[in-house]
C-alpha cells in the first residue's frame, strides 16, 4: 500500500479463486497440495470496509499484486501460479483478527502477508493452529516480544518492519541531528508530546521518555488526546501556551492529521519543529490536507528508500497504479511487494511450498533486501533490525544491515526522505510558519 483513491473509503469486494482447490483438499486430505491444485494460494487479510487502515491496507495490496502480477508473467513459483485470497478485517477488533487468520487457514492458504493489526496476540495465536509463515509489518513490540518468550508457539511469525519503539528512542537522536547537520535552530530545548491513548501510540511516548534525558532536550509537557479528534483547536492552544521548540503528535490517523495541519497553520507555534508520527505515510494526509502540509515532519520505520531499487519500484507501481501520481504512498505499498518477493525465492528454494517449517526456516536465515531496505529478522525478537543505531537495541549499525527509518519533509506538497544522510533526497526547509 482498488484502483482508485475513492475505492478507499468504502468497501471492495474480493473474491478468492482459490474455493474449488481447498473443497478439494477438505474432499481427500491425504491428497498432497501439489497434485491436488496447480495454484499458490496467499492469505492477504485486508481491511476493506472500516474508516481506519483502508488506506494502508489498499498500499499493501496493491503492492502484492504487482508482486504477484511479475511473478505470473514470469511462468509463476515452481510452475504454480499464484492467487489472492482477501478476508475482511476490523484492525480494532481482536475477534475480527482472529477470524481473519481462521479464514485463511479454511482456505488452507501457504503463507498470511499482512501489514499490521492493532491486536496481534489473537492472529498470532490463531496462527500457530496452522503454522504456515505468517510475515507482517505490524511495527508492534509487544507481538515480538510474544515470539521471544515463546519461539516455539510462535516460529512462523516474522515481523518484516521494526518496532514502534523506534519511534521514540530516535526521536531526540533525530532533533539533535537536525541542529548538527542541517541547519535546525531550536528556539528552546523543550519537547511538547501529544499522545494519543491507542496501546502503539503509549508505547512510542513511552520510548520517547526513555530517550529524552539523553540527549541535550527536556520533555515538557505530554498532552492526552483519544481517537476521534473531531476539533484540534483545544490542543493548539495548549501547543501555544507550552511554547516548546519541538513539538510532536503521536497520532496515527491521517485523515486527522490533515485537519490538524490545516488548524496549526492558521494559528501556529512559530519557530516549532512539528513532527507527526507515521500517519501522513497513507495519501489521504497530502488528499486532505493539500498546501496546509507544507514543512511538517513525520517518519517511518518501514518505508520505500529513495535510492535506485526504491526508484524503480517507483515507476513500476505508478504504471499499473497511475491515479496515484504524486501521491503514492511509500509504506505498505513496498512492504505489500517485499513480502511476496521474499515468499518467492523462499518456496523456490525449499522446492516444497507445503512444507511450512522449511520455508519459515529459509526466511529466518536468509535476510533479503527489498525496495523498503534489509529484512534481517536472526535475532531475539524475528524482527527486522533498525537503522540507525539509536542505543536501544536490535539496531544495524550499517545501512545495508537493516531497515532505515526514514524521515521525511513535506515539501512543495512532496514526501522528500531529509534524513538518514545516505539515502536522503533533500534536507530539512524551513516551515511557512518560523
Amino acid at each position: 500500500m482498488t484502483s482508485s483513491p475513492i475505492s478507499r473509503r468504502r468497501a471492495v469486494k474480493i473474491i478468492s479463486a482459490g474455493g474449488a482447490a481447498a473443497t478439494a483438499l477438505i474432499a481427500a486430505p491425504w491428497v498432497r497440495r501439489a497434485s491436488a491444485s496447480d495454484v499458490i494460494l496467499l492469505g492477504v487479510p485486508s481491511s476493506l470496509s472500516t474508516p481506519y487502515g483502508v488506506a494502508d491496507d489498499t498500499d499493501h495490496l496493491n503492492g502484492t499484486k504487482l508482486a504477484q502480477e511479475e511473478i505470473n508473467a514470469a511462468g509463476g513459483i515452481l510452475g504454480r501460479k499464484l492467487e489472492l485470497f482477501v478476508p475482511d478485517v476490523d484492525k480494532l477488533s481482536p475477534e475480527s483478527a482472529r477470524q481473519a487468520i481462521a479464514a485463511c487457514i479454511d482456505k488452507k492458504v501457504y503463507a498470511i502477508s499482512n501489514s499490521f493489526l492493532f491486536a496481534p496476540i489473537p492472529a498470532m495465536d490463531e496462527s500457530a493452529k496452522y503454522k504456515c509463515p505468517y510475515l507482517q509489518g505490524n511495527t508492534q513490540r509487544n507481538a515480538t516480544e510474544a515470539f521471544k518468550a515463546d519461539p516455539e508457539k510462535y516460529s512462523h511469525v516474522l515481523q518484516t518492519d521494526p518496532s514502534e519503539v523506534n519511534y521514540g528512542w530516535t526521536y531526540p537522536l533525530w532533533l539533535t541531528k537536525m541542529e548538527e547537520e542541517q541547519g535546525w535552530k531550536p528556539k528552546n530545548r523543550k519537547i511538547h508530546i501529544v499522545a494519543e491513548q491507542v496501546g502503539y501510540c503509549q508505547t512510542i511516548l513511552k520510548a520517547a521518555k526513555e530517550a529524552i534525558p539523553k540527549y541535550s532536550f527536556e520533555l515538557a509537557e505530554v498532552t492526552d488526546i483519544q481517537y476521534p479528534v473531531n476539533d484540534w483547536s483545544p490542543v493548539i492552544q495548549r501547543l501555544k501556551e507550552v511554547d516548546a521548540g519541538a513539538i510532536m503528535i503521536d497520532h496515527w490517523v491521517a485523515a486527522e492529521y490533515a485537519a490538524f495541519c490545516k488548524q496549526f497553520q492558521a494559528d501556529p507555534v512559530p519557530g516549532a519543529l512539528v513532527y507527526l508520527q507515521y500517519g501522513p505515510s497513507q495519501p489521504e494526509f497530502l488528499e486532505l490536507g493539500g498546501r496546509a502540509t507544507e514543512g511538517f515532519c513525520w517518519s517511518t520505520v518501514l518505508g520505500v528508500y529513495g535510492d535506485q531499487i526504491g526508484q524503480d519500484f517507483r515507476k513500476k507501481y505508478l504504471a499499473k497504479y497511475p491515479e496515484y501520481e504524486g501521491n503514492m504512498g511509500l509504506v505498505y505499498t513496498g512492504n505489500g511487494y517485499d513480502i511476496v518477493k521474499y515468499l518467492e525465492l523462499a518456496w523456490k528454494a525449499t522446492e516444497d511450498p507445503e512444507d511450512f517449517a522449511a520455508s519459515v526456516k529459509w526466511i529466518r536465515e536468509n535476510p533479503y533486501r527489498g525496495v523498503c531496505g534489509m529484512m534481517d529478522m536472526r535475532n531475539e525478537y524475528q524482527e527486522a533490525l533498525h537503522y540507525p543505531d539509536n542505543g536501544f537495541g536490535n539496531q544495524a549499525a550499517e545501512l545495508e544491515k537493516g531497515m532505515s527509518q526514514l524521515y521525511v519533509q513535506v515539501q512543495d506538497t512532496q514526501h522528500k526522505i531529509i534524513w538518514p544522510g545516505p539515502i536522503a533526497e533533500s534536507k530539512l526547509r524551513p516551515a511557512p510558519w518560523w
